[in-house]
Formats: C-alpha cells, structure tokens, sequence
C-alpha cells in the first residue's frame, strides 16, 4: 500500500469522512506547502501528547483539573452530564450553564457491547458520595434511544442519592447530538429541563 493510499484509508476512518472526502483530503494536504502539513502533524501530534481526561470530569483538557473544574465561579452544587466530551462545548456555546460537568464516555448500548461498566457512572456516584453538596444533576445525554436509556439507567441509580435529577427538554430532534445543534436550542431545553419520571 502507497503513503497516499495509507493516508487516504486512515482519514477515512474519521467520523463522518467517507473514501470519497477522505481522497479529496489527501490530495488537497499533498498540494499544501510542506511546513503547512508539518505544522498540521505536529499540532496533532501535541494533542495526543498533552490531552489527557480530566480526572475530576471526564472533560478532555491540557491541565489537571480541567479549566471548568478549577473554576471557582462555577457552580459547584450543579452538575451536567453528558456523554462525550464535545457535548461539553456546544452547552457552553449556549451561555447559559454555569454550572460543572460529569462526561459518561459514551451511552448504553448492549448491541454494541456498550455496558454501565464501561461508562464512568461510577465516577459520577462517587463524585455526589464527596459530601460536596451538589443538589441537581442535570442529565443531557442525546435524544436518541440510546441515550434515553442511559439517562434512565442512571436516574434509577441516583434515586437514592437525595439528589434532584432532571433531563435537559426535548426541543432537539429525536436522533440528533448536542454538539452540532445551536445555542438556543440547547439553552431552551437547559431552561426547560424536568424532573424525570416513571413516564
């Protein structure tokens, strides 16, 4: 296989890049000036050197805690989770959380061999046993059926908690991801956001 073949096959394995753009992106890095492809390699090359989960939040971050942990603004006694943490940036675009994060790592999805062991449900109970008194967990996970079974799934766990447990408003589309939808419409479904129920 050619460098160029390499390339292509390996950008096509990105989200949301199929052969097709994966080649047209390959030939378009080709026609770039060498140090403008350098810099490319080496900026990613940094990211995988110093990016790393923050071990409070989950929120992938240069510096330990991350940026919103550290912030003694924020507050504390609220707590957002989500499940990636690009979920994380497009509730920030909103402006209207002040409030901190907890990122699961995925959501459920047992086709997919995807179970509460592998996500960091343990880390967000363990977070709300600290004695630091947060009193609302906000879960924003997507609306999708996979990600109404995971915010299911961990309300029945955090029932017991003594904690309000709410679900961010459906006013995103069935199917959709935070990350790509805009910032009123997630600061709508922050605003309206409900307690869950059994129905």
């Amino acid at each position: 296989m050619s460098v160029i073949e390499e390339l292509t096959t390996e950008l096509a394995k990105l989200p949301g890049i199929g052969r097709k753009t994966a080649t047209r992106l390959t030939y378009h890095l080709l026609k770039q000036p060498a140090v403008a492809v350098t810099r490319l390699a080496r900026t990613i090359d940094a990211v995988v050197e110093r990016v790393r989960p923050c071990t409070v939040c989950g929120n992938l971050s240069e510096t330990e805690p991350c940026v919103i942990c550290a912030d003694g603004r924020r507050d504390s006694t609220l707590i957002c989770v989500v499940e990636e943490a690009s979920d994380i940036g497009a509730i920030e675009r909103s402006g209207e959380y002040r409030g901190r994060y907890h990122v699961l790592g995925g959501r459920l999805s047992p086709l997919d061999g995807v179970g509460p062991e592998d996500l960091r449900i343990g880390a967000l109970e363990a977070r709300l046993a600290d004695g630091t008194g947060v009193r609302e967990v906000i879960l924003a996970t997507n609306p999708s059926m996979e990600g109404e079974v995971t915010a299911t799934y961990v309300r029945g766990l955090l029932e017991t908690c003594g904690v309000r447990v709410t679900r961010i408003a459906l006013g995103l589309p069935m199917g959709g991801e935070l990350e790509y939808a805009d910032g009123v419409t997630i600061a709508r479904a922050l605003a309206a956001r409900r307690e869950m129920g059994d129905g």
